[in-house]
């Protein structure tokens, strides 16, 4: 017998995990409320299906002139392909102009939530053989930029597109959860196995082989979002040409100028139309800090994320710079296939030795906290909202109290005799590998110093630009890397199961059975307490006993707007939206 769940809203209070640092945690349980709907802005109102507009979009159109938003987020993104990104900027960009079943709505208070996107309702059942399948109800009227219609078999193409390894997605296992997903991805099946299907044009199907807590925020992930297939099919450029390039989202493509910018421009055919707020947005491409921060100061651009390491203090102190909750990690990453870095030992005698406070007071400066384990403050335990969190129960991996650095730093020592190089004699000298950035090459001069100072031994330093950086890391081609991970969800599982062998985010080409087996665990049951437990378990052999990273702080998230910009939202997933902006 089928227990069904019926939800009206796909507003749910427990995403709002992701305001959490502000609302002290949520939950990532099913929960049903319309609770958040009813906070969510106008900007996500059902006048519009009724043909009113906003203040902001008469304003923006009474101008004349026109409303033009100017960003600064990162340098040329690697991939705007939704299955194929893998960076928080790329992410960005994606969400202006591709929407999943679910997407981010501001919450009044410039705090994103969950709520409905291209599908308008879902049904959930639980079944009696332990599956667990999500019925999802199309929303009328949804488009493609070029004005077709945007249909359920759109996003069955897209996931199976994506759990397919001929498309050698990274994010192939944000699907994992699916019903025929392993052997997909295994290439034992054909990807039509995978268990999600149109039904008809407005009503998708998908079954989960467990009830996966936050899977209404896995929906909202652009990896999930769909893709057209006469525009993807045998054209691997297709997201450098205008003509297909084409999304659902609220905007689209107008230009890319390469290594300059990406613009993009209202999408006529988007549901919500009349409530957008800019004309156009553009997206500089950009990575020196000091030209950003011109352009800022110049009013060329309207917001920016990065700014000079020196200027932070200031801006800081002055009230312009804002500080965002952040959920993610700021950390170093070994590779565990390198000759050198294939010893525990080695690994942990490197990560003892940094100084997190002193990288956090007087590097970063932007009131980071220094990291004690891999998963981050903020992120949900089975406590839930308003209870401890996971690093909180999870505890500290090793102490960050200044007056415990000389201890870490003799411990490190004699793990690296014990490794056959006392005091460092013997230790060739290896190279660590960061990308282009003021802040990562100050940190990266700094650990330098501390593994020079404390163990004796030679680090050079190698910055390359973006992409190339980000290949070279995922190819395994370096020693030790800068690295950082930002939560895709509220769930230690975002933190962790990237590091399962082979996994498609797997930087450190680790692999330990032991650890594989403590995420399988985790995944075959829906049972809270289980679920952490086997996840505390997963943590202690990543970073107690195999050393694989070596966390340095827990992000913030600094950012510069203008202020006569005014509508902008956020999730400490890291996106921003701009979408709905207005000028003052």
């Amino acid at each position: 017998m089928r227990k069904t769940k019926k939800v009206l809203s796909l507003a749910l209070a427990s995403t709002m995990a992701l305001s959490l640092a502000a609302c002290g945690g949520g939950s990532g349980t099913d929960t049903t409320t319309t609770a958040a709907a009813e906070s969510t802005t106008a900007a996500e109102a059902e006048s519009t299906e009724a043909g009113e507009e906003t203040t902001t979009a008469a304003e923006n159109e009474a101008s004349g002139d026109g409303f033009n938003l100017s960003v600064c987020l990162a340098s040329e993104p690697q991939a705007i392909d939704p299955a194929l990104n893998s960076a928080v900027d790329g992410a960005i960009m994606i969400n202006h102009m591709f929407e999943g079943l679910t997407k981010w709505v501001d919450d009044g208070e410039g705090n994103a939530i969950l709520a409905p996107g291209q599908a308008e309702s879902f049904e959930k059942a639980e079944n009696e053989d332990g599956t667990v399948t999500y019925t999802f109800k199309m929303r009328d009227g949804i488009k493609w930029s070029d004005g077709k219609d945007v249909t359920a078999g759109d996003f069955e193409y897209s996931w199976k597109r994506l759990a397919n390894p001929d498309t050698a997605a990274d994010y192939c296992y944000m699907i994992d959860m699916v019903k025929g997903y392993a052997e997909v991805a295994d290439g034992s099946a054909d990807p039509d196995t995978l268990a999600i299907k149109a039904i008809d044009d407005k009503t998708l199907e998908i079954v989960l082989t467990y009830d996966c807590p936050y899977f209404e925020e896995i929906v909202a992930f652009p990896s999930t979002f769909p893709v057209r297939q006469d525009m993807v099919e045998g054209n691997d450029e297709w997201t450098y040409d205008v003509a297909t390039y084409i999304g659902n989202g609220p905007y689209k493509m107008k230009e890319w100028s390469h290594n300059a910018y990406i613009e993009v421009e209202k999408n006529e055919n988007y549901y919500d139309y009349a409530n957008l707020g800019p004309d156009t947005i553009r997206f500089a491409l950009l990575d020196d800090e000091n030209a950003m921060l011109a352009a800022y100061k110049s009013g060329e651009l309207q917001f920016i994320e990065n700014l000079p390491i020196d200027e932070l203090p200031n801006y800081l102190a002055s009230g312009e710079l804002n500080v965002s909750d952040y959920l993610g990690t700021y950390y170093v990453c070994f590779n565990t296939e390198d000759e050198i870095f294939s010893d525990p030992k080695i690994r942990k005698a490197f990560s003892l030795v940094i100084d997190r406070n002193y990288i956090v007071d007087n590097v970063s400066q932007a009131g980071e906290v220094p990291a004690t384990g891999f998963v981050p403050a903020g992120v949900n335990d089975a406590a839930g909202p308003g209870n401890d969190d996971f690093r909180t129960v999870g505890g500290e991996y090793y102490s960050v109290d200044e007056a415990d650095y000389e201890k870490n730093c003799e411990e490190a020592r004699a793990l690296l005799a014990e490794a056959g190089y006392p005091n460092g004699e013997g230790f060739p000298t290896v190279e660590y590998l960061y990308n282009t950035a003021d802040n990562h090459k100050k940190i990266g001069e700094a650990l330098q110093n501390m593994w020079q100072e404390q163990l004796g031994v030679t680090v050079t330093l190698n910055n390359q630009d973006w992409n190339v950086f980000l290949e070279n890391r995922k190819q395994g081609h370096y020693q030790i890397a800068r690295n950082g991970w930002i939560a895709d969800y509220n769930d230690p599982c975002t933190f962790l199961d990237m590091w399962y062998t082979d996994g498609g985010n797997n930087d450190a080409q680790y692999s330990n059975p032991d650890y594989d087996a403590q995420i399988d665990a985790a995944k075959a049951t829906s049972v809270a307490e289980e679920r952490m437990k086997a996840f505390h378990a997963a943590e202690d052999i990543l970073i107690k006993d195999d050393s694989v990273l070596a966390p340095i702080y827990f992000y913030t998230q600094p950012n510069m707007l203008a202020d006569d910009i005014s509508g902008m939202y956020y999730t400490p997933l890291g996106y921003f939206f701009f979408g709905y902006t207005s000028k003052n």
